[in-house]
């Protein structure tokens, strides 16, 4: 008798396999650590044979202690715009430019000068940075051409794992907002500009929903995880999506905040509706959006601090003794701490402390990071606003979410209530609700949420902490606004 379903979340610093009940409550969970390569010139990579062998350890774990004949499917999700070559036999041929990499931005002016961005934004509703995945594939073309004339397909982080699981390459319609002839509003790509690009669309697999079966557990593969052969396994999609999903955003206004690695947050809606300065990808259930903000500091942010002054304490004892009250006269930090993307889509903004003194303590420097985080939540909220995608209030997922002090301070730097998800596994359980609708556990992904999304805390703007902090988000905008110029 089939009893579960298992997600597999593929980040930036690690990979999670949890198995889940139908009812959504996570039953065995293992993590698999790993590191990101940082070089010059904006080089942000990973050597994608990483993350299959972390899913093949942390699989095989929790195989050892259940029947896998009774996980009725898989589902998995990952990070974006990390392009995976390889070559007719499956081998990875290079080392993969994640989500943080800037590499390409010649290659941005190249495209521009080829289409134009302003074309590429009215098919896509995405702007033209280094980040995404077109610049990418045209520098693997233009600075790796031996690289490049032996791929056989390129794969998204996600459907690279799907491909070691199922020997089937595949790419998922929310990934696919990684490239900019992807047409948005018809699911297809646009191949007039593919060939203007000078790019062959057999390297692209046709994109599917996120929920479609790829196939089944090989037999190599079930040796290597522990696995049943034959296993359905789904296309996936975004870890950001799929988090929204796990929180239970499925109808249009409900807003996913997302506190892991990165920052940010993605609004579901309805109707197409595209922002530059944001980002736009379609949800993983089938007919919806999500109008997305992402940020290189979230989690991350503090992390980096804490490991450079804080002597890798626990985040508990580092925000001991922070209130919830703001200072009305405090340290203001810019979390932008490997450039920034939206919404000021700039890869040489630097982070920084602003109103430094003696009197300042490393409390007051850890409270910077908490507010300057949410800062730039709150700025990707009103960017969202502007085009007519408002947030009722946040769903919050991540690490942060576990932060009683961080989400309060979220709260109140955005005015919103934010309530936080049961699970704390809110992207696995995403991608294995995914696995679910497709084995026909779950009629609809409304019922889905209702079944396995449940509320374990819920927190309200303070008005007063409210006031304090709208003085100091207009300093911070100040702030990156004076220090715009010296990053060119």
């Amino acid at each position: 008798m089939k009893k579960y379903l298992l997600g597999i979340d593929q980040g930036t610093s690690a990979l999670k396999a949890v198995l889940f009940d139908f009812s959504g409550s996570a039953v065995l969970s293992e993590t698999a650590d790993y590191n990101v390569e940082y070089g010059a010139a904006g080089i942000a990579e990973q050597n994608p044979e990483i993350w299959y062998s972390a899913a093949a350890q942390a699989i095989k774990k929790i195989t050892s202690g259940i029947a896998a004949e009774e996980i009725a499917a898989i589902g998995v999700d990952g990070i974006s715009w990390s392009p995976v070559f390889i070559d007719e036999k499956g081998k990875v041929l290079a080392k993969t430019p994640i989500w943080l990499d800037t590499r390409a931005h010649l290659e941005c002016c190249e495209i521009d000068a080829l289409v134009s961005a302003e074309k590429l934004f009215e098919i896509c509703g995405n702007p033209l940075t280094a980040n995404y995945g077109t610049p990418k594939a045209l520098w693997f073309k233009n600075r790796r051409p031996r690289i490049f004339s032996k791929t056989y397909k390129i794969l998204q982080s996600n459907s690279f794992l799907v491909y070691r699981l199922t020997g089937e390459a595949s790419q998922d319609k929310c990934q696919s907002y990684a490239y900019h002839f992807y047409d948005m509003r018809t699911g297809k790509y646009n191949y007039e500009i593919l060939k203007k690009l000078g790019l062959d669309s057999g390297l692209f697999p046709v994109p599917v929903d996120c929920d479609t079966v790829v196939g089944g557990i090989t037999r190599e593969a079930a040796a290597q995880t522990g696995l049943r052969a034959g296993t359905p396994v789904i296309a996936g999609g975004l870890d950001a999506a799929c988090a929204a999903l796990g929180a239970g955003v499925t109808a249009s206004g409900q807003t996913q905040e997302q506190g892991g690695q990165a920052g940010g947050m993605g609004i579901c809606i309805d109707n197409y509706v595209s922002n530059k300065n944001l980002i736009l990808s379609a949800h993983v259930i089938p007919g919806k959006w999500l109008l997305q903000g992402g940020t290189t500091g979230g989690g991350g942010a503090l992390k980096w601090f804490n490991a450079q002054f804080g002597n890798g304490q626990s985040f508990d004892v580092l925000t001991s003794g922070i209130t919830e009250k703001p200072s009305k006269d405090g340290v203001i930090f810019l979390p932008y701490m490997r450039g920034e993307r939206s919404p000021l889509w700039n890869p040489k903004a630097k982070g920084l402390f602003y109103g430094l003194s003696y009197e300042t303590s490393q409390k007051d420097l850890v409270r910077a990071v908490l507010e300057g985080v949410a800062f730039s939540l709150r700025h990707n909220l009103e960017t969202a606003c502007q085009s007519g995608a408002k947030a009722t209030g946040l769903l919050s997922t991540g690490g942060s979410a576990n932060s009683k002090i961080w989400t309060q301070i979220k709260s109140d730097v955005t005015g919103l209530p934010i309530s936080v998800p049961a699970s704390k596994e809110a992207t696995a359980k995403g991608a294995a609700l995914l696995a679910g609708r497709a084995a026909g556990i779950y009629r609809s992904y409304e019922e889905a949420a209702e079944r396995t999304v449940k509320e374990t805390a819920k927190y309200f703007p303070d008005k007063a902490n409210k006031k304090t902090y709208d003085s100091l988000y207009e300093k911070y905008l100040e702030i990156g606004g004076a220090m715009a110029p010296t990053w060119k």
